[in-house]
């Protein structure tokens, strides 16, 4: 097994604090938003392995490419190809980040290649579908959490609208109570992307005086704005659930459901894509004729998931994708190794206490990388997360 060196990435919505008191260091100033750990090409953990040259630092990506069925075993690379199919990410959100979706797996795929067909740089700001991978996702908070999952009920976004006394949201308003649940909800969600920008900008700011006079329930969608002001992304935030995860909950994403983290620390892990469509929120760019195709107009509970205890100790988070499963381990001192061998690859992060994984000892924050069907055990006294590739 690996120790592995990650990358922070320091997105401009990420918290300054969360990540470096996990990790017991000074902050920086700098946000630091996500740290990654796994083979994402944009920024793959690193490990050390022998050679004959001797020890050399080399990314994962490099090792997995150089003997897949080895680091992944052959039933993962016949089922995803010769990639680690998941990526674990410590995510530390402290303002919100875009009300975005994710295409479902047909979809990625017919989106990338229409785009690939028609010259469409892959950098290009315009474009849309980054790879031909969905891009499921599972959040499991560390510290309370806040964010936004799925459509609330036409009618509930009507009275949270109509409670604002703006007048110029009397439209949406009367948009919600007067067609089915599907058709009100695009409509209204069409009417606010497709607004003048300067005319909504007025809208956006009366709604978030009001939304802060109010407080209560209306309270996040006030901070939402002070952090977007003017943005129509913070009305189509509105037709959405507001979730609070305590420590050990998650949310599940799945295709099609429109979401936005707004605030926390939390464990996240996803099948490997970057293929995200935007609502709001985001000075990126919003393709809204696609967006309108991928996003699933109905109303949905956030669906809170807490982990499924097994007699091993093991703490699973059920989910319906085959790319990723993420479990958790609260170690005790003094008690029996915890036996973690696996035939797909896994990659263990210490969460908090002090565990070891084999004969490496992670702190929280670290993490290791072990290839698929290398024995492992764990002991120690603290929480250890394990990702892998689903049963």
């Amino acid at each position: 097994m690996d120790r592995l060196s990650n990358t922070v990435r320091p997105y401009a919505w990420g918290s300054t604090t969360a990540i470096p008191a996990l990790l017991g260091i000074a902050p920086t100033g700098e946000p630091q938003a996500e740290m990654w750990m796994g083979a994402h090409p944009g920024a793959p953990s690193r490990i050390t392995r022998t050679t004959e040259a001797g020890e050399r630092e080399l990314p994962l990506t490099q090792a997995i490419d150089a003997d897949p069925e080895g680091e992944l075993g052959a039933p993962v690379v016949a089922r995803f190809g010769p990639r680690l199919p998941f990526l674990l990410k410590l995510l530390a959100a402290g303002a919100p980040l875009s009300v975005q979706v994710h295409p479902n797996l047909d979809q990625a795929r017919e989106g990338y290649a229409d785009e690939e067909a028609r010259g469409v740089p892959i950098d290009a700001p315009h474009r849309t579908y980054k790879d031909a991978n969905h891009k499921p996702e599972l959040i499991c908070a560390l510290t309370p959490f806040e964010g936004l999952c799925g459509f609330r009920r036409p009618t509930e976004a009507a009275d949270a609208m109509e409670a604002l006394g703006v007048d110029s949201l009397k439209p949406y308003v009367d948009l919600l109570r007067a067609h089915p649940e599907e058709a009100a909800l695009r409509e209204v969600l069409t009417a606010i992307l497709g607004a003048d920008r300067a005319e909504m900008a007025e809208t956006v700011a009366e709604a978030a005086d009001a939304a802060a006079r109010l407080g209560g329930a209306h309270a996040p969608y006030a901070r939402i704005a002070h952090h977007f002001p003017g943005d129509p992304g913070v009305l189509a935030a509105m037709l959405l659930n507001h979730v609070e995860l305590q420590p050990g909950e998650a949310l599940f994403l799945g295709a099609g459901v429109p979401h936005a983290y707004l605030d926390g620390l939390g464990v996240e892990i996803m099948a490997n894509s970057d293929n995200v469509l935007r609502c709001g929120l985001t000075p990126k760019h919003i393709d809204v004729p696609e967006l309108l195709r991928i996003v699933r107009f109905e109303a949905t509970e956030p669906g809170v998931l807490r982990p499924e205890a097994a007699p091993s100790g093991e703490e699973l988070y059920e989910t319906p994708v085959d790319e990723f499963a993420l479990s958790r381990y609260t170690l005790v001192a003094g008690a029996s190794p915890t036996e973690l061998t696996a035939p797909a690859p896994q990659i263990l992060l210490c969460t908090a206490g002090a565990v070891t994984v084999g004969e490496l000892a992670l702190a929280p924050g670290e993490s290791a990388y072990v290839p698929a069907g290398e024995t492992v055990e764990a002991a120690g006294a603290g929480t250890l997360f394990r990702a892998t590739v689903a049963a």
